[in-house]
């Protein structure tokens, strides 16, 4: 492992982006967002995308330059075409907007079609909750297919990601979770590595229970939604809400886009506290509630209950002041890219 400060990580990531192709702006956007995933724990989002992401914009699957396309705006809603620009960008954008739009509605709605890997939807929560408000969003990819409908054996749905911030007098309660009992990316990691699951989180072609990851990347089977092969009618109804939510307010779903380059569509969701009870009363019943979570007795004294945002604020705080943890082989990567391009290098600080 190699520890490199965050602002050191997030100024290389940006100036590699930028040197293959994408905008100042949306470099450093992009740059912010991968370094946060890594930073609360979610490695399979973070930096070591950023190869793939320079793959994409040499091969133009991920337009690094330009604008969105407003295709409605209601005030309280709003509707962008992407462009197939940086999902981190765009997703940063819309939640802007939705935050100042939310003052003024109470609350903001946006739905965009058509944009690039969105990265894990958790790095984009403490933004919003520091505000005081509250956020939500998912994305699904149209132009994929990862797991099947309950009780089917060929893949149609995708993983569909839901996270939801609350602000609390501390640091936010998060909530990030996919419709399946794992992620594309997890399953290609670990394919890659040829491990196995740590369970039957998968079906074969076949449709049976498997713990093995190339049975998805390779031989055609399915992710299994959350709950499984005995209660997964739970995830898949998740799944089909966040397809809807996400595709169906979009204009871009399954009926007219075709399997191919990510495609991503998008709906996020901002709203104001002050125009319901005030954020005083969220506040307390949020402050009540993680507490008493983590106060409930747990069934393994040597493991205390945690609030979803818990471990993620841990490591956040033990980067900031200790430095990201990233594995060497991504290290040595990331530089191969930058000495290709004419950069300086990473180096432990």
């Amino acid at each position: 492992m190699t520890s490199i400060r965050p602002e050191d990580l997030k100024h290389f990531v940006a100036a590699l982006l930028q040197a293959a192709g994408m905008e100042a702006e949306k470099a450093g956007v992009t740059a912010e967002v991968l370094v946060e995933g890594e930073m609360i724990g979610r490695a399979t989002h973070g930096v070591g995308l950023v190869p793939w992401y320079l793959s994409e914009l040499s091969s133009g699957a991920l337009a690094g330059t330009g604008s969105h396309e407003v295709i409605r705006d209601r005030g309280a809603t709003f509707v962008w075409e992407g462009n197939c620009l940086p999902g981190a960008w765009l997703v940063t954008k819309g939640l802007d907007l939705a935050a100042e739009r939310a003052r003024q509605y109470g609350t903001a709605s946006g739905a965009i079609r058509n944009a690039h890997h969105t990265c894990a939807l958790a790095a984009y929560m403490r933004p919003l909750t520091d505000q005081g408000l509250v956020v939500r969003i998912t994305a699904s990819n149209p132009a994929a297919a990862r797991m099947a409908p309950f009780g089917g054996t060929r893949p149609l749905l995708t993983p569909n990601p839901i996270a939801v911030g609350f602000p609390t007098s501390a640091h936010p309660i998060v909530v990030d979770v996919s419709c399946s009992i794992t992620t594309t990316t997890m399953t290609q990691t670990l394919a890659g590595r040829g491990e196995r699951y740590p369970g039957q989180w998968a079906l074969t072609a076949a449709g049976q229970p498997t713990d093995d990851p190339r049975e998805v990347t390779e031989h055609g089977g399915t992710l299994l939604p959350i709950g499984g092969t005995s209660k997964g009618y739970k995830g898949f109804g998740l799944a089909v809400i966040e397809d809807l939510m996400s595709q169906g307010l979009s204009g871009k779903g399954r009926a007219n886009t075709p399997a191919g380059p990510l495609s991503q569509s998008i709906f996020l969701q901002v709203w104001d506290p002050d125009a319901f009870a005030g954020t005083d009363a969220l506040v307390l019943q949020s402050d009540h509630l993680a507490n008493a979570c983590r106060e409930n007795p747990p069934a393994n004294p040597s493991r205390p209950v945690r609030i979803p945002g818990d471990q993620a604020a841990v490591l956040r705080e033990r980067a900031l002041t200790e430095g990201l943890q990233i594995p060497d082989e991504t290290i040595a990567t990331l530089n191969d890219e930058a000495k290709s391009r004419g950069l300086g290098i990473l180096a432990n600080h």
